[in-house]
Parts: structure tokens; C-alpha cells; sequence
């Protein structure tokens, strides 16, 4: 006989003292077992995600953008910044290199930023005299 028939009899066995020395109808203790199945064994939760509305301002460098920065993440993303001047544009496409692995080459990289600098950039600041 193999070991796993030993342990089932034994487990059986074990039940069956329990519900003696116990008192616990054979009804709830299958009741139990059900329930407990049931609990375990769920429907499969469907997603669904809402359809990209945002886009990209059309422009020179728009395709460009577009096929480097949607491979990460939505227009959103960019389109819901702040006005960023050129260095925070700058620092924000080499974090995405840097941190998240972003395949942007350095030929991009320059295209990358005017596109963003032109078309989601910080006004430039007016020179003051004193």
C-alpha cells in the first residue's frame, strides 16, 4: 500500500473521531467543505480599460514622440504635465532611459525635446534689468 493511501485512512479516520467525540452532524461539516470549495473556486474578474482619448499636439516631431513614448505610457502622461521648461523636459527623458529603460537614442533624444519643449514647454521667462 503506498504512503498517500496510509495518510488518506488516517485523515479519514481522524474525521471520523472528531465527529464521535464532537457531535458535529456530517450535514455541517459538508456544509463547511462546500462553502469553503465555493469560496476558493471564483469567476475570473474581467478588466476592461477605458479607450485612449488624449493625443498628441500635431506638429513636427509628433510621430516621433508618439512611437517613442507610447510604447511606456499613455498621451496623458505628457499631455496632463505642468508647462515644463527645457531642463525639467531634458531631465524627465533621461529618467526615462536611466530608471524605466526607455529605448530612446540620442539622435531622439534631441527631437524628443524640441517636440515637447515646443509644444508643452514652460514660456521662456523675460529677461528683467535692474
Amino acid at each position: 500500500m503506498s504512503s498517500s493511501g496510509l495518510g488518506w485512512k488516517w485523515w479519514l479516520e481522524g474525521q471520523k473521531q472528531i465527529m464521535k467525540t464532537k457531535k458535529v452532524p456530517i450535514s455541517i461539516t459538508l456544509a463547511l467543505v462546500y462553502l469553503l470549495n465555493d469560496s476558493v473556486i471564483a469567476e475570473p474578474v474581467r478588466i476592461v480599460l477605458p479607450a485612449e482619448t488624449a493625443s498628441f499636439r500635431v506638429g513636427p516631431g509628433a510621430e516621433m514622440a508618439m512611437a517613442q513614448c507610447l510604447q511606456c505610457h499613455s498621451a496623458e502622461y505628457i499631455t496632463t504635465q505642468p508647462p515644463l521648461g527645457r531642463d525639467a523636459w531634458m531631465a524627465s527623458i533621461q529618467k526615462m532611459r536611466a530608471k524605466y529603460g526607455a529605448s530612446i537614442s540620442p539622435e531622439a533624444e534631441s527631437a524628443l525635446l524640441e517636440y515637447l519643449v515646443g509644444n508643452y514647454g514652460a514660456p521662456p521667462k523675460p529677461l528683467t534689468t535692474k
